[in-house]
């Protein structure tokens, strides 16, 4: 499995290639302009932000466990709090 790290580093088709064979989607939430789906990849979490006007994804980053959107996603389910994402 790749490391955060790693995977930060890739090319945005990379990262969905690695999320399509790796990931295992945990939900997804609307946040302004976007549908983000979270996914989680064994030891840390990954944001898809798709674009539905434009249908395309935008951007793929971890998920930032300081970022107000966080509300969104603990709303719905719980996310551990002792997952160090650079690991």
């Amino acid at each position: 499995m790749m490391k955060a790290r790693d995977f930060i580093t890739l090319s945005l088709t990379d990262k969905v290639k690695m999320l399509y064979e790796q990931g295992s989607f945990v939900v997804a939430i609307r946040y302004y302009g976007y549908k983000v789906n979270l996914y989680l990849m064994k030891n840390y979490y990954v944001e898809v932000f798709y674009n539905h006007k434009k249908d395309r994804i935008e951007r793929i980053d971890l998920l930032d466990y300081t970022h107000s959107r966080l509300k969104f996603y603990t709303d719905q389910i719980s996310l551990p709090t002792d997952i160090n994402p650079l690991s």
